[in-house]
């Protein structure tokens, strides 16, 4: 028994060294192969994405849908009724987002290009002023005629690539309606028959699986479930709020641009820890092109409420749910923004929260038998 056991595992370890050698010398054929069936999936899993995002109001609506109505109507239509709530809730938090969030936003960008020119400008003629840097010198030194050589034979030639791009970013906004559309039905699919899929799952697994591994993959499915969720619900309510609090209290204290701010700060809050400091080194740059002064308030505001926010705010809204450590929090946001940016910083914090639950619920299981053996 022993050697047909030690025969066995010789065999796996073979295959896998073979698997593995493969995977290097065709790396190239793998990778474009990954690459395509990426391009094929990603349809369907941007519809389970949308089911699992949809899925958090449903339950709630759901719970509010005449939830102890006994009636054959009432308990045949919940799940479908649900599902139009939810998505015309979703649409609606859209739509209000646009109507009151990205123009503020365009206004914020506006104001920041217009405001570029005259820092220049202020900062050039202060240089100048005392001696540093001389811009007429500086511009009288430019032959003009080569700049503007340069500059036509440029224009010529990026004619042909304006437009192939512009058909690229038509044929591309096109796919990803279709793509949009694809997952949307997709989801509302999976959102119909979630309870079945999620039976069928599980009799799948104990097929296969021993008992154990199948409760192992429970718990990490539900470990993840909880976190995202919380984080998902928790971040956005956390955003709202840091960004109605910034705004009131600006508009309490007349610092300019109130509401452009306040609504940046709210949209890049959505990125933890790093965003609102984001939002609020742009915030300072637009004040301080009208009252530095005022500025250098506006930071110490920024502090105060930051630290409201960090202390009150934040650990009952959001970090309770989610039970991460600031420095693990900080260190998922930098290696998520690294890797897949701003998607990566959102993804990040949840998927390490994720991860540490379960390494802490592992260590602290093997610790419990080792003290009992013990």
């Amino acid at each position: 028994m022993q050697k047909r056991r030690t025969e066995k595992a010789i065999i796996i370890y073979i295959c896998l060294a073979a698997f593995l050698i493969l995977c290097i010398v065709k790396f190239d054929a793998i990778l474009a192969g990954v690459s395509s069936l990426w391009n094929v999936m990603f349809p369907l899993i941007l519809g389970v994405g949308m089911a699992y995002v949809l899925n958090i109001v449903l339950v709630r609506v759901e719970r509010l849908y005449f939830p102890r109505s006994q009636n054959r109507f009432v308990k045949k239509t919940r799940r479908s009724v649900g599902i139009v709530v939810s998505i015309l809730l979703v649409i609606a938090l859209f739509a209000l987002i646009g109507r009151l969030v990205i123009p503020e936003l365009g206004k914020t960008f506006g104001v920041i290009g217009s405001s570029i020119p005259v820092v220049l400008d202020t900062a050039a003629a202060w240089l100048e002023n005392n001696g540093t840097f001389n811009a007429s010198e500086y511009l009288s030194g430019i032959d003009w005629n080569n700049v503007m050589d340069k500059v036509v034979n440029v224009a010529r030639s990026g004619i042909g690539s304006i437009v192939n791009s512009t058909i690229s970013v038509v044929g591309s906004v096109v796919g990803g309606v279709i793509n949009f559309f694809i997952g949307l039905i997709f989801g509302v699919y999976i959102l119909v028959g979630k309870e079945r899929l999620s039976s069928q799952a599980k009799r799948i697994l104990r097929a296969y699986l021993k008992e154990r591994n199948v409760e192992r993959i429970r718990k990490v499915i539900k470990t993840a479930d909880e976190t995202f969720s919380s984080f998902i619900v928790g971040q956005c309510t956390e955003a709202v709020i840091l960004g109605t609090l910034c705004a009131v209290g600006m508009l309490i204290f007349d610092f300019p641009y109130a509401v452009m701010i306040g609504s940046f700060i709210g949209v890049t809050a959505l990125i933890p820890i790093v965003g609102a400091y984001l939002g609020a080194s742009v915030g300072a740059f637009m004040i301080v092109t009208v009252d530095p002064l005022k500025a250098l308030l506006f930071i110490v505001f920024i502090i105060v409420l930051q630290q409201l926010e960090g202390n009150l705010i934040y650990p009952r809204v959001v970090g309770s749910s989610i039970g991460l450590p600031g420095i693990w929090v900080l260190a998922a946001v930098t290696v998520g923004g690294g890797l897949l940016g701003i998607g990566g910083m959102l993804l990040g914090v949840p998927l390490a929260a994720t991860v540490y639950k379960l390494i802490r619920s592992d260590v602290n299981e093997r610790n419990r038998r080792k003290e009992g053996g013990e």
